[in-house]
């Protein structure tokens, strides 16, 4: 057991080592390779990935998006700089325009390895079908076991295989056989102890925000998020919520602490809708101008 963690610590270190030598990628400067060819939705230019794996996760994306219209981003990168996965996903969704425009169905999925993170990133459409504690859930039950051996293949499918799983409704089966509110929470319990206690809270507290406090149904929505002051410690946001119900205004403060382990996705930040590129040849793609929504959740590994 200890020369296994010995050699685990040794290619940990050795690979921090050559990552360092490595480029540091950018929204601009990652490659865009669904410009190139529509079936191509995995970003790898420093091979982190086999080709053998790239080519798997291609293949569900693309039938993803033939089914359901929903585009998707995945992203194996050495090194971001110091930047924070969640700012590094929003303005890559955003200013790529990831999602169709109106419906906002763009997914950013970001692998930092000298970070060692993975984050999920969704826009507004998407926040009802990949909820913050589902986001949560695949990347602590089937992706870090993977993850932290860097095992970036098996790590990266196995997650992608979940979230396709979730977006084409393959997964519903698999949740609704749970059993209501009290197997969902003996589930996660007996499966992730008390950080799937904690992601069933989460799930509450969500909830209880979107409740309208005029008319009661469970209808508000982010409107708008607007920076109040913001610290080298945390950052407090004014957050608007509109009821789709009855029109009813709300709004609340939101503090978010920089930390190492990213649960919630990082701090909610609205951006503009970013624009699709790319002119949609005979084998190229592009994206339809979605916005994000901040919705999503990151994890250390």
């Amino acid at each position: 057991m200890k020369i296994r963690t010995l050699i685990i610590g040794l290619a940990g270190f050795l690979c921090a080592l050559s990552i360092s030598a490595q480029k540091v990628f950018t929204p601009d400067n990652l490659p865009k390779v669904h410009l190139q060819d529509r079936t191509k939705y995995v970003c790898n230019p420093s091979g982190i990935l086999s080709q053998a794996a790239t080519d798997s996760i291609d293949a569900m994306l693309y039938q993803l998006e033939e089914k359901t219209g929903i585009e998707t981003v995945v992203a194996a990168l050495p090194s971001i700089g110091e930047v924070d996965p969640f700012d590094f996903c929003h303005e890559l969704l955003n200013s790529w325009g990831v999602g169709k425009k109106g419906k906002d169905n763009g997914l950013v999925v970001l692998l930092v390895v000298d970070q060692r993170a993975i984050q999920f990133y969704t826009g507004y459409g998407l926040e009802g079908d990949l909820p913050d504690a589902i986001c949560k859930r695949i990347q602590v039950k089937d992706m870090i076991p993977y993850l932290k051996d860097n095992n970036w293949d098996e790590g990266m499918v196995a997650g992608m295989t979940k979230v396709v799983g979730r977006l084409d409704g393959s997964m519903e089966r698999e949740e609704e056989e749970d059993g209501g509110w009290f197997g969902l929470l003996a589930f996660l319990f007996l499966t992730f102890g008390f950080s799937g206690i904690l992601i069933f809270f989460a799930w509450l507290s969500d909830r209880y925000q979107r409740k309208c406090t005029s008319c009661g149904q469970y209808t508000l929505k982010q409107e708008s998020t607007k920076l109040l002051y913001s610290s080298k410690a945390s950052k407090t946001y004014e957050v608007t919520w509109v009821c789709s119900n009855c029109g009813h205004v709300v709004k609340r403060k939101r503090t978010t602490y920089n930390s190492v382990e990213n649960g919630g996705g990082g701090p909610i930040i609205m951006g503009g809708g970013g624009r699709g590129f790319g002119s949609g040849g005979r084998i190229g793609g592009s994206f339809g101008g979605g916005m994000g929504g901040g919705g999503g959740a990151g994890s250390r590994f």
